[in-house]
């Protein structure tokens, strides 16, 4: 079965830094689409990026110029880059993933911004 496992998550002081990893097992074929969904209390669910197998990239305005996405298709893994977080980063990240027309989700993982 197909699984989506995230990590890197934790509490981060604003101007620093972070990375977040999710890596796929269970993958036949080509994962079409990977990227980070983020979800703060009280708020609705936010796409923050994805990367498609085409190397194309998009980004949320809130993150753009502080998170950068990166895949290695080899290991099935996806990268989310967190710098210079805000407080309002705060929130559960979740991966997910499109192969064909089936959309995997992770966990999620936390990340707390604060001081």
């Amino acid at each position: 079965q197909v699984q989506l496992v995230e990590s890197g998550g934790g509490l981060v002081q604003p101007g620093g830094s972070l990375r977040l990893s999710c890596s796929a097992s269970g993958i036949i074929g080509n994962i079409n689409i990977m990227g980070w969904y983020r979800q703060a209390p009280g708020k609705q669910r936010e796409l923050v990026a994805t990367a498609t197998s085409g190397g194309s990239r998009t980004y949320a305005d809130s993150v753009k110029g502080r998170f950068t996405i990166s895949r290695e298709n080899a290991k099935n893994t996806v990268y989310l880059q967190i710098d210079n977080p805000k407080p309002e980063d705060t929130a559960v990240y979740y991966c997910y993933a499109v192969i064909w027309l089936s959309a995997y989700w992770g966990q999620g993982t936390q990340v707390t911004v604060s001081s």
